[in-house]
């Protein structure tokens, strides 16, 4: 969409798969999303899904902040949701085409894909496992760089429609969500860092019912384990004619998971940069990539790296049940492309327990939940 709207480019969409298919993911549409498809011109991608107006936070000491969302938020099965997007990118132009992509070839003035099909730029929006990033030598991201997590769709719990995350102290940074769908479903799941240790499903879906105990696992269907490369740890947006968006570019939120946004906004900022100029592609990608989310990045790395502490987790859990001003801030820096200040780094700053002085070994040590 975004290669169509910068100008007359002939756009080949290629997947792997036939639409609609399923994507394993948290579902979660935020409404800053929305507002990358509304540049786009796409209508319609959340219809018939009711709009969630609430987020509950529950720290890993236990401390709990539930509140309105500035916007409400939805939660759309990716089935759903990305074939609309595919729909909405053929009725602009684009050609889909079935494809599994196993090599790319770079030339001077075009771009292989298996020997077959010949373009003057390449948009590598191919997911985590992206076989355009390993073409342009990056290797996956180490651990505490990668997450691993589950999902599945459960019973909707009963009460008020809101997003659940509830963070775990036992294997922080972890956390289990509940994202009702409106259909008497929930998306369900738990994710957690890698870190050097291998995790198995039966792990994944220990915890989650661990820290879920209103979800009963025999009644979980559609169980999928999918990585999350997060974004503190990103390759370069590119090379010459080829250009990576989304998961492909590590670009995972790291302090709450979230990607479709980023999808979205990296996808249409890489789509008319290969447009406008293909030769150049790259470069002018990782401009204007650096110009609407360089910030952005750079402050959520940060809270990312703040919040490997759960203390400072359950200090930010605290700040945003006192200070609304605070709660917007954490929504926004975890859902969109907000930015840290001073006055939310003030009030978490005020949560965080104050060393004893005792001279015991631990008296510099804030105390672990």
């Amino acid at each position: 969409l975004g290669a169509r709207r910068a100008g007359a480019a002939r756009v080949l969409l290629l997947d792997r798969s036939d639409f609609p298919r399923d994507k394993a993911c948290g579902d979660g549409i935020a409404a800053h999303a929305l507002d990358v498809l509304d540049e786009l011109g796409v209508t319609g991608a959340v219809d018939g899904y009711p709009p969630l107006p609430a987020l509950r936070l529950v720290a890993p000491g236990g401390g709990t902040v539930a509140r309105t969302l500035p916007r409400p938020a939805y939660t759309v099965p990716r089935q759903v949701f990305d074939a609309r997007l595919v729909a909405a990118a053929v009725a602009a132009g684009a050609e889909l085409r079935r494809h599994t992509v196993r090599r790319v070839e770079i030339a001077p003035d075009r771009v292989v894909l298996d020997g077959e099909l010949s373009a003057r730029a390449l948009v590598g929006a191919d997911g985590a496992g992206s076989v355009v990033r390993r073409a342009l030598g990056h290797p996956v991201n180490p651990d505490r760089h990668l997450a691993l997590a589950i999902r599945g769709y459960a019973p909707a719990p009963p009460g008020p429609p809101e997003q659940l995350i509830v963070t775990s102290a036992a294997r922080w940074p972890a956390y289990a969500w509940v994202f009702p769908i409106g259909d008497g479903r929930a998306n369900v799941g738990y994710g957690e860092v890698l870190r050097g240790e291998p995790l198995s499903r039966a792990h994944l879906l220990d915890r989650m019912a661990a820290l879920l105990p209103g979800v009963d696992p025999a009644t979980v269907t559609g169980l999928r384990a999918h990585h999350l490369p997060l974004s503190t740890h990103r390759p370069a947006p590119g090379r010459g004619r080829v250009v990576l968006a989304g998961d492909a570019l590590s670009l995972i939120n790291p302090f709450t998971g979230e990607g479709i946004f980023y999808a979205l906004r990296s996808g249409a900022l890489a789509g008319a940069a290969a447009a406008g100029s293909p030769a150049e592609a790259a470069r002018g990608y990782a401009a204007a990539l650096g110009a609407r989310l360089g910030t952005h990045l750079r402050h959520s790395s940060a809270a990312a790296w703040l919040a490997r502490r759960r203390w400072v987790v359950d200090a930010v859990v605290g700040a945003a049940g006192r200070d609304e001003r605070v709660y917007r801030t954490v929504v926004e820096l975890g859902l969109g492309d907000g930015r840290l200040d001073a006055r939310t780094l003030a009030a978490i700053a005020a949560d965080v327990p104050r060393p004893r002085r005792t001279g015991s070994p631990s008296a510099d040590t804030p105390p672990r939940h």
